[in-house]
C-alpha cells in the first residue's frame, strides 16, 4: 500500500451510450464509484449518446459530491456531451465551470 499524501481518488470512465436508455446502469456505476472514494473523477471522453437525462446525473452527482465535501471532477467533455449540455441551456465554457467542476484537457 502507498503512503502517497495527495488526496485519493477513484476515475470512472462513462459508457459510450448515456442516454435515458442507459442511464440507470451509468448511475449504477457513478453510485459505485462514488463510494469508493472521497474523489471521484468522471472521464466523459467516450460518451457518444447523451441526452437531459444525462445531464441530470451529472449536476446531481457534482452537487451530492459538493454537499458531502467530497469533490467529483468531470474530465475530457466529448463533443457529444457538449452539444448536450448546450441543448440544456448550458452554453458556454464559463457555465460549464460554473455547474460542472472539471478539468480542462491538459491541465
Amino acid at each position: 500500500m502507498s503512503s502517497d499524501v495527495t488526496e485519493p481518488k477513484w476515475s470512472l470512465r462513462l459508457p459510450a451510450d448515456c442516454s435515458i436508455a442507459a442511464i440507470r446502469s451509468v448511475y449504477e456505476l457513478i453510485r459505485e464509484a462514488f463510494g469508493r472514494q472521497d474523489r471521484l473523477e468522471i472521464d466523459c471522453s467516450s460518451v457518444d449518446k447523451a441526452d437531459v437525462t444525462s445531464i441530470q446525473l451529472l449536476l446531481s452527482t457534482a452537487k451530492t459530491g459538493e454537499a458531502q465535501g467530497r469533490p467529483v471532477v468531470l474530465t475530457s467533455f466529448s463533443q457529444s456531451l457538449r452539444n448536450t449540455l448546450r441543448r440544456a441551456g448550458i452554453a458556454s465554457d464559463a457555465m460549464i465551470d460554473q455547474h460542472f467542476p472539471h478539468k480542462k484537457d491538459g491541465t
